[in-house]
């Protein structure tokens, strides 16, 4: 069952900072003083909505620190701009890397906020050039946004989808460079990387990111890890999610504990492997 509460902030996630960062993420805050594991994500590693999420497990399997540096709504971008972040990962013994979205990154044709990366900030003169017909001001997160291009004219939104994909190879092999090969990709998905097309599925998470996309960018990392949800549908991996009445929409788009299990099941033997 899903435990529902009639009030906002079901979870105590013991928020926390680490080192100069403004970020917050889920506590509590482990030491780095000796030998620990760092996770980057979004939200299915900050673990939103679960009690016991899959950095937990791994950590308690491991029996060391794992530090959980999981961002909601986070891109690739909210860790290039934090770099006492990114030193906390490059000096763990293992670091993983959650394969994000190419939507929450700052381009050629529009802008997000630094660290809250599904914020749309405002399109540059180039998008609207594109998109003569668009008003940019009704925006304010980069999905709604993009959506919105895509149905407005698939053709034309394909340019920007294009210079998404470039970018986030970009910042990734970036990103992956800052942990001195010692980093694991971490693909969570309901369906594996999909085959590059010619129009984008806007409904599959990692948005905009495909095979060839993550082919690019692994030489870069010491493994790949590939998690394919066993629920199509994430509205029926409810059991055990902890949620106030008013989160039960956001709930259900979120991977449960289920499937935070499959994840660490799958990481455990790969990180191991490299301590």
């Amino acid at each position: 069952m899903a435990y529902a509460f009639p009030g906002a902030g079901a979870l105590d996630y013991f928020p926390c900072h680490y080192g100069a960062s403004r970020l917050l993420f889920r506590g509590p805050r482990r030491g780095l003083d000796g030998e620990y594991v760092a996770i980057l994500g979004g939200t299915e590693t900050y673990g939103k909505y679960v009690p016991v999420p899959f950095p937990a497990l791994v950590e308690e399997a491991l029996e060391m620190p794992v530090v959980n540096l999981g961002c909601v709504n986070a891109g690739a971008d909210v860790f290039l701009n934090e770099v006492p972040v990114t030193d906390i990962a490059a000096r763990a013994a293992v670091s993983v890397v959650q394969v994000l979205g190419a939507q929450n990154l700052s381009n050629r044709y529009y802008g997000v906020h630094p660290r809250r990366n599904d914020r749309f900030l405002g399109a540059t003169p180039l998008l609207r050039s594109i998109f003569r017909d668009v008003d940019f001001t009704e925006f304010n997160f980069t999905r709604h946004m993009l959506t919105s291009l895509q149905a407005c004219s698939p053709d034309r939104f394909e340019v920007v989808a294009e210079e998404l994909r470039a970018t986030w190879v970009a910042r990734m092999k970036q990103l992956l460079t800052r942990l001195s090969g010692r980093g694991v990709l971490l693909w969570i998905g309901n369906n594996p990387p999909p085959a590059p097309g010619r129009r984008a599925d806007m409904a599959l998470d990692p948005m905009l990111v495909d095979a060839e996309m993550l082919a690019e960018v692994r030489p870069y990392a010491s493994a790949c890890v590939e998690v394919v949800s066993r629920f199509a549908d994430r509205a029926a991996d409810t059991e055990g999610k902890a949620f106030g009445a008013m989160e039960a929409p956001a709930a259900a788009g979120l991977p449960g504990p289920a499937t935070h299990r499959e994840v660490a099941n799958r990481l455990i033997p790969v990180v191991q492997a490299m301590l």
